[in-house]
């Protein structure tokens, strides 16, 4: 479950895997071109694992690629309603817009969000998603508005599943290529009890 590729400035990769003993896995991932103008990238973590969280990661993966130019608070509350029934999801999606370079996120459970930059003493969190409580599919509040922030060229937004440990952050190789970030974080990060995924997109400043 491994997939890359470069969307304008931005170069992004994502690495993922079932639990082990597992074949299918509940995390499913999302990254679309919107018309060279913007990206959208995400990650869906359909509650447990195996082949019924699968079912619902990809019927959201499935209903925000179809809906992709939709604002993300949008994006959101149309899976929420279409997941009714199923095992329900965590969720957190992003928006870059290239023109403006900025950053747009929002989420419900538990897939985290990170802006890093390269630091003198390693790896500075520039900021980190607020995610809000609750099941897409099953119960969420009322989703506030995407945080909207700038990204810089060489900035690297990281968004993980839980199954990825927490302080993996810390690990980052800068100066590699976001292929192998990705798969050095789910290598070294993924925690043996469930499935994981992580999406590394970074800035690479000028599209040429």
């Amino acid at each position: 479950m491994h997939e890359n590729g470069r969307f304008g400035p931005i170069e992004w990769a994502r690495a993922g895997r079932p639990m082990p003993s597992e074949f299918m896995s509940g995390d499913q991932g999302i990254a679309v071109d919107l018309d060279g103008e913007a990206a959208l990238f995400g990650l869906v973590d359909g509650l447990g694992h195996g082949p019924e969280a699968a079912t619902a990661a990809l019927r959201a993966v499935d209903a925000v690629k179809r809906a992709s130019s939709e604002r993300l608070e949008v994006l959101v509350q149309l899976c929420h309603r279409i997941l009714g029934g199923t095992r329900g999801v965590a969720m957190t999606l992003a928006r870059i817009d290239f023109a403006t370079n900025t950053l747009a996120w929002t989420g419900v459970g538990n897939v985290t969000a990170d802006l890093v930059a390269k630091a003198p003493t390693g790896v500075a969190i520039r900021s980190s998603a607020r995610l809000t409580a609750g099941i897409v599919g099953y119960r969420i509040p009322e989703i506030r508005p995407a945080q909207t922030l700038p990204i810089r060229p060489g900035d690297l937004l990281v968004i993980s599943t839980d199954g990825i440990a927490e302080d993996f952050l810390q690990h980052i190789d800068f100066a590699a290529h976001a292929v192998v970030i990705a798969e050095e974080l789910l290598g070294k990060h993924a925690k043996e009890t469930d499935d994981a995924m992580v999406l590394a997109a970074r800035h690479r400043g000028t599209s040429t």
